[in-house]
């Protein structure tokens, strides 16, 4: 696995070799996902709004890959989750991570300790596991949060979950049934092997197999499109994935109005306005540059005449 993350890593730094001949540019760079490049375009078409020259490195890795590029030096800025920095520092039991004010601020500390990298202004909003029904089950049972579920459950709501074997089997699924004081039946779960959330929010939305509950990621796209409630974790079960960008020292210090820039557009964030964007994009098949345009001129952070800025694409 590290041969191949090394070779991946060189792969990027060949692919971004041209940096080092425009030192002024920002290399503004997102993961695969979505919800990553959406706003890593909205971050660069600020910024370019704002006169700072960008170099457009979108979707370019995963987040293994993502992280040793910025700290090689090879990306700028992009946006991470507050929750994964629990595992790039080995410290996933401390409690912290359970809440986002203190998730961000253990983050932030330990990143710009060790790498000299700067978090910016996280977005009010959770990217982690949770669970969502059906909105013809939640809204007559009363189902807002994860305390209201338990209940339910408890009190013999029929309740069939489809969930992958990962979410099932690594201790996800037993730490919300010991914190809100319910425990699922082998005939209430329908446990996929390779299931992603897109399969499971279909199943619920189809009522596969008696499905009215799936597993979901909190931000996801579909989950409003294909009339789901997702359940608030009130009681704080599960770590905080908040959307965060994050910059190299060293940029920062050249273009310090970039923290102010930021802000703003991560504030507009929350859950709901973060599912939109993501069905806009997986859904309606919209391009994610088009969707951040879009945002930007809607929200009023960019005039309704400015076209998608373009940053300097590099091979």
């Amino acid at each position: 696995m590290r041969r191949v993350l090394r070779s991946l890593l060189v792969a990027a730094g060949l692919a971004l070799g041209a940096v080092a001949s425009a030192p002024a540019a920002v290399v503004v760079s997102s993961k695969l996902s979505t919800e990553s490049a959406t706003i890593g375009h909205m971050i660069r078409m600020l910024l370019e709004a704002h006169g700072i020259e960008t170099i457009d490195r979108m979707t370019l890795a995963g987040t293994p890959i993502m992280r040793r590029a910025i700290i090689a030096g090879l990306v700028d800025v992009y946006v991470e989750y507050t929750g994964n920095a629990a595992f790039f520092f080995n410290v996933a039991a401390d409690p912290a991570w359970k809440d986002l004010d203190a998730g961000y601020a253990l983050g932030a500390r330990l990143d710009y300790d060790a790498h000299r990298i700067v978090w910016l202004t996280p977005a009010r909003a959770s990217n982690a596991w949770a669970l969502a029904v059906r909105t013809d089950v939640a809204g007559p049972a009363g189902l807002r949060t994860m305390t209201d579920f338990g209940r339910w459950v408890s009190g013999g709501g029929a309740v069939v979950l489809t969930c992958s074997a990962e979410f099932a089997n690594s201790g996800v699924l037993r730490s919300l049934e010991k914190t809100y004081g319910f425990r699922l039946g082998p005939s209430q779960l329908i446990v996929l092997a390779g299931g992603d959330t897109s399969a499971t929010i279909r199943a619920a939305a189809e009522r596969t197999s008696g499905t009215n509950t799936a597993m979901v990621y909190g931000t996801d796209g579909a989950v409003a499109f294909f009339h789901l409630q997702v359940l608030d974790d009130d009681r704080h079960d599960q770590p905080i994935y908040a959307p965060v960008p994050i910059i190299r020292e060293a940029v920062l210090r050249a273009h310090p109005e970039i923290a102010a820039i930021v802000k703003p557009l991560m504030e507009s964030f929350d859950r709901d306005a973060l599912q939109e964007l993501n069905a806009r994009v997986q859904i309606n098949g919209e391009p994610p540059v088009s969707v951040a345009a879009e945002y930007l001129q809607s929200h009023g952070f960019l005039p309704r005449s400015a076209t998608p800025a373009g940053g300097v694409a590099r091979p």
